[in-house]
Formats: structure tokens, C-alpha cells, sequence
């Protein structure tokens, strides 16, 4: 009997769980995605997506209300994206988040933007800064992906 292949979403954690299905819904609206993107030294976002007009968002991905209360350094985020949202499951208590952010309700498998986010644009410099270090990160992914023997720096 061959054994089956085993399921990539059951090694995953519940923030990475999150983030999946964020990437997902956001593919939807024609925004390709990364996870955990190093806008800044010291900063780590779960999920930046780009836009078919090259808007960037940032959306953190909380498992429970101990992971938002942990984080503490969101709003240094708010200076690398034009949209900030929060992922969060159905069982989250949306009052703990921030009214003037987004927030988007999510599983494994999909997303609801629940509420937009504020928009506030990128300075063009920024901008460019950000969607040069965005396909950067993605074309050292996919070379760690052909290659997996390196380890690119960047990653």
C-alpha cells in the first residue's frame, strides 16, 4: 500500500494557518502575496501583499488575544505599507483590535475582509524601496526553492 502524501496545512501553525488563507482570498482580488517580510530591520510582517496598481498592504495574522497583546510593534509597520489589517479566526474578540486598522476574519482556507484599512500612501521613494525589496524576497524564495541546497542571503 502506498501511503499517501502528507498534508501540508497539518504542520502548520494557527498564525501560518491565518496567513494561508489570507493569501488565498487576497489572490482573489488580484494581489500576489509573501509571508513574513522584512520591511526594516527589527520588523518582521506575517503577510505583505501587492497590488495589480502596485498598492502595498500589511496584514498580522493573531491566533488568539495573547499573541495580539504580545505584539508590540505593529504600528512601526504602518510606515511600510499604504493599507495596515489585521487576520484574525471567528472566535477572536475583534473589540481587542484597533478601530481605525482593517481587519479581515480567516481560516485555512479563505478570508473576509471585514473592514478596509486607512488608506495612507507611500512616499514614492518608499514605495519604490519596498517593491524592489518585495521581488527580491520573492526571487530569492523561489531560487531556495529550485536550489535547496543554498541559503541566499535575504531570507
Amino acid at each position: 500500500m502506498v501511503n499517501p502524501a502528507p498534508d501540508p496545512v497539518a504542520r502548520l501553525l494557527p498564525g501560518q494557518l491565518l496567513a494561508r488563507g489570507v493569501c488565498r482570498h487576497l489572490l482573489g482580488h488580484d494581489f500576489v502575496t509573501l509571508e513574513e517580510v522584512v520591511p526594516a530591520p527589527g520588523l518582521r510582517v506575517d503577510v505583505m501583499a501587492l497590488g495589480p496598481k502596485g498598492e502595498l498592504w500589511v496584514v498580522e495574522c493573531k491566533s488568539g488575544p495573547a499573541d495580539y497583546r504580545a505584539d508590540r510593534k505593529w504600528q512601526g509597520y504602518l510606515d511600510w505599507c499604504d493599507r495596515f489589517f489585521w487576520a484574525v479566526d471567528a472566535d477572536f474578540p475583534t473589540e481587542l483590535l484597533p478601530g481605525a486598522t482593517g481587519l479581515i476574519l480567516a481560516d485555512a482556507w479563505d478570508a473576509e475582509i471585514v473592514r478596509m484599512g486607512p488608506e495612507t500612501p507611500l512616499a514614492p521613494a518608499r514605495r519604490k524601496a519596498m517593491l524592489h525589496r518585495f521581488a527580491r524576497h520573492a526571487a530569492l524564495r523561489l531560487q531556495a526553492l529550485r536550489d535547496p541546497g543554498i541559503s541566499p542571503s535575504g531570507l
